[in-house]
Order: structure tokens, then sequence, then C-alpha cells
């Protein structure tokens, strides 16, 4: 990315000063991130296996629930419309909710499915093993319908939506069609984080943030080089009819893709990495925040960069905020001055 793009420091606090609580809606699979922490001293004499001496546990929002809880984070309201359980998983987000202050009010409960936790075992600051616990089979028309009348009622309140589809079953076509046609006809900004079983419903949205394994995927090319991640690239701006697309390239940074022919690719500015969790949550939420908040696309992309450089530092699924990401953007600014 040339210097001469770069937004300046009083262009950025403009943008982050605009989408200080903008309304930003959240549709998708919401889930509980359980957390084990230990550490480790000895393998199994049963297995071949380290035995983890749990020291503490602890429970976050994951999957769409935490890219609610980015965008609290950054100074926007977020509103969560899902599916979850009627069990104990299902009660401890709402009571995360609660306490984090994040509008869970667009939830829905499902008595025949469980609410999805996601168990990660870290021992020694390092992740040892994930166990799943989910049910993606896809919702009915029922709960299709009260989900879209959920968020229907709240339209003209909102300035951007983010669809968080993680191939749980609360993302289904018919929903897609019918909230993209909701959002396009009410002008609001339509930000999509895909899943490779939906990729060509996702027509004429505002942008999509795959990784560069799910695009190629998607479009059936692997992206190798700068010429194939090109055709990769604007080959999905025309087959979806998308405004842009941010292509997240890891160690390369990312790559933003616009529907006027232009292609900008970011370095990655990440120091160190110590865990991607959660990362993409943070990419969407600071897009879709700095477009309610007046942003340009690449202003956006810009500002999403330096959010993830910050997340993928930390253990565990992480947030940033709005006054961390202002000092991180401002130094970085005036270090490639």
């Amino acid at each position: 990315m040339n210097d001469k793009l770069f937004p300046n420091v009083a262009r950025v606090d403009e943008i982050i000063d605009g989408w200080q609580s903008k309304s930003i809606a959240v549709l998708g699979d919401v889930m509980l991130d359980h957390y084990v922490w230990g550490s480790v001293e000895r393998i199994s004499p049963e297995a071949p296996v380290p035995v983890v001496e749990v020291k503490d546990e602890t429970y976050l929002l994951g999957g769409a629930a935490n890219v609610a809880l980015n965008l609290k984070k950054l100074g926007c309201n977020p509103f969560v419309a899902g599916i979850i359980g009627d069990d104990s998983a299902g009660g401890e987000l709402n009571k995360l909710f609660s306490i984090l202050g994040v509008d869970g009010s667009g939830i829905e409960i499902d008595q025949y499915r469980p609410t999805t936790i996601k168990t990660r075992i870290v021992a020694n600051n390092q992740q040892v093993v994930r166990a799943d616990r989910e049910e993606k089979r896809e919702i009915d028309s029922d709960l299709e319908r009260r989900m879209f009348e959920r968020l229907e009622s709240r339209i003209d309140d909102i300035s951007g939506l983010i669809i968080s589809d993680y191939g749980k079953g609360i993302i289904t076509s018919s929903v897609l069609k019918k909230i993209i046609k909701l959002c396009r006809d009410h002008g609001v900004f339509i930000a999509v984080d895909p899943k490779d079983v939906h990729f060509r419903s996702y027509k004429q949205v505002s942008v999509i943030t795959p990784n560069h394994l799910e695009a190629s995927f998607a479009y059936g090319l692997k992206i190798r080089d700068e010429e194939t991640l090109k055709e990769v690239g604007f080959g999905l701006i025309r087959m979806l009819e998308l405004e842009s697309i941010l292509i997240t390239r890891g160690a390369e940074g990312m790559a933003l893709f616009k529907n006027d022919g232009t292609l900008h690719l970011l370095p990655t500015v990440a120091q160190k990495v110590f865990d991607v969790t959660g990362a993409g949550d943070t990419v969407i939420s600071t897009f879709t925040a700095a477009a309610a908040g007046g942003g340009s696309l690449l202003e956006a992309a810009f500002l999403s960069n330096q959010a993830a450089g910050v997340v993928v530092g930390e253990v565990g699924t992480a947030q940033v905020d709005a006054e961390t990401l202002r000092r991180v953007t401002t130094k970085y600014i005036e270090k490639s001055q």
C-alpha cells in the first residue's frame, strides 16, 4: 500500500469519532467460547498426550456474538440476531450479553438445538486441543421468519449489517435473499464473513471478507501469486456483483478489490502473532464500523488491518477498543511518513 493512500491522523480521528454510537446489526451463528487454562508438565502414561493441569476456565462471546462485542468495544451499538438452545450455555451467553452491554434481544431460542460451544484447552499459552459441541442443520421456516422480523423492525435504525456465517445452519439461502434485499432497499451497508456453502448467495453486498483459502475455493482457482490473486478477487466481484471484496492473506496482509477495477494491497502490520482466533471478527467489525463512520472502502480496509494487527498479538479471542486503535494507527502513520 502506497504511503499516499494512508489516511492522515486527523482523518482517522474523524472516522473513529464518526462511528461512535452507530447502530450495527449482526446476524449469524452466535457461540459460546469456553477456555480451559492450565499447564503441562508431563505426558500421560495412558496415551502419548499431554496432561493439562487445569488452573482456570473462562466463558466468552464467540462467533457472531464476538463480532457484536468487537463493535461494542469500538464504540458502536450492536444488535444481535441469531439462535441459541434452551440450555445452560444459552443462559451463559445471555448473561454475558447483559454484563457486556450487548443487545441480544434479536436472539431466538430453538429448544431442539444445543447452543454452539467451542472449548479450547490452552496450556503454557498454547492451544492444545479444541472440542466443539454444535448442531449444523438449517433452521426451520418459522425461526427464519421470526429472525427476519426482528431485523426488519430495526432496519430504519441501523447503519450497517454484518452477516457472520460460520456454517452452523442459521444463515440459509432464503434468509440471505430476504435480508440482502431488505438492506439494499433501505441503503444499509452489508458486510459478510462468508462460508463456502453459501458463497453464491452473497450477491450484491457491500463487502465480503474471506481469507485467501476461502476465496480460492469459492472461485475454483488457488491463489499462488499476485496474478492469481487478481483473477480470483476480480472474478468474485463479477460473479457476485459485489461492491468490494477484502481478502485476508495472513502474513501477506490484505487485498482490497473494488468494483471500479482498483486493487489495493495492504501489508501486514502485526508485530507478533500469538493467536489468530477471532481475527476475522475484528476485521469485519472494524471495516463495517469505519463505513458507518463515513470512511471510504480503502480507509475501512486500512483501519481493519491495523485492528487485526493488535488482536493477533493476544492469546485467545480478543478485541480492540477505539482508543487503542486510534493510538496504534497514529503511531503507524507517523512512523511511515
